[in-house]
């Protein structure tokens, strides 16, 4: 498996305490989790998701966050950023 592949594990079955909507993301890169991706409540009209890099994977990219009109969006941004491209 190529170390760049990244997944979406839904916050309720990555996070079991708490309650989590639907529309919350873990991203994980070989099983560990590295950002989160959901729908924000407070956005940039016509980007309602939000994506943003575990604060310890922060070194050497940028952006680390953003905001993005769709999940897949969303997530292209983030490996955008994880990548480094």
């Amino acid at each position: 498996m190529d170390k760049d592949y990244l997944l979406l594990k839904r916050a309720a079955l990555s996070r079991p305490s708490g309650q989590w909507n639907d529309d919350d993301f873990d991203v994980l890169a070989n099983g560990v989790v590295v950002g989160r991706i959901f729908k924000s409540n407070a956005s940039p009209v016509g980007a309602s998701w939000m994506w943003t890099l575990v604060f310890w994977h922060h070194e050497g990219r940028s952006p680390t966050h953003g905001y993005a009109a769709t999940c897949e969006a969303a997530m292209a941004a983030f490996a955008n950023s994880w990548r480094r491209e």
